[in-house]
């Protein structure tokens, strides 16, 4: 569901987000449905781009973003995440700037209401760039982050996903009708700093604490300032296997090759 990037004249700065990918066929979405998402990433789009006019962080302008997404239920993030194989949701996110590489992630997160806001925690208030489970969910309330019981997040939509999943032993877990809604943002401020941030409730019917590519450094989620920033959306495990956002950010880097080209080139080389 793409949104033309946003940007100003004068000091030059850019904002692009996503609502995640796969073929959402027209059937099986309402218009009303249609239109709840497209206003949702037009709030998203706006909360970014006010960062970015007033002269702010490349940083700040894709958590904002982020944020407003994770909170409306037509995405696979935050409030309206898909459900485990137990009927939780467990969420993961990340966020990283350019400047200095500096970079937090949090996975399968139950109560923390945004976990972009908790991996920007991990990357500022921690020595690390990656927690997990209960107890990045302690470190968040530490932190003094909003907290939410686990089905705050549940929808029924995202409910009966699950038990069509359960219902078919023909659906994969890369069916594109269960995996769409993953979130992202990638910005360039006014400086020249680029930044991205992720945000997912991974896969219906996930079990055993699967992780996808979101939270992992340079799988689904970097930024480079001497390249580019990347937020990634599709089948996880790929992107993990062929680390696709640094990837993309090295090819930019070392080859002089455009933007486009190089994202092109690594996904023809993901096995999907």
């Amino acid at each position: 569901m793409p949104l033309p990037a946003q940007a100003q004249d004068g000091p030059r700065w850019t904002l692009v987000i996503h609502g995640g990918a796969g073929i959402i066929e027209k059937g099986k979405v309402s218009a009303e449905q249609e239109a709840g998402a497209r206003a949702g990433l037009d709030a998203a789009l706006t909360a970014g781009s006010v960062v970015l006019a007033q002269g702010g962080d490349a940083l700040d302008a894709v958590q904002a973003a982020v944020q407003v997404l994770e909170d409306d239920p037509h995405f696979n993030a935050g409030r309206g995440a898909v459900f485990t194989w137990d009927a939780k949701n467990e969420l993961d996110a990340a966020i990283m700037e350019g400047a200095t590489r500096k970079a937090g992630a949090v996975a399968g997160t139950r109560h923390t209401r945004h976990p972009v806001a908790l991996a920007r925690k991990v990357m500022e208030a921690s020595p690390h760039v990656m927690l997990s489970g209960a107890g990045a969910d302690q470190f968040s309330r530490e932190q003094g982050l909003e907290q939410v019981p686990n089905d705050w997040f549940a929808t029924p939509e995202r409910r009966a996903q699950l038990d069509k999943m359960k219902a078919n032993d023909k659906l994969g877990w890369f069916d594109v009708d269960l995996k769409y809604g993953t979130v992202g943002a990638v910005a360039m401020d006014a400086r020249g700093h680029v930044a991205a941030a992720t945000s997912t409730g991974g896969l219906t019917g996930k079990r055993w604490g699967r992780i996808g590519d979101t939270p992992l450094i340079g799988a689904g989620t970097y930024a480079d300032d001497r390249a580019c920033a990347v937020s990634g959306t599709g089948a996880g495990e790929f992107f993990i296997r062929e680390g696709v956002a640094h990837e993309i950010c090295a090819r930019v880097r070392f080859t002089g090759e455009s933007l486009k080209v190089a994202a092109d080139a690594v996904m023809a080389e993901t096995r999907i």
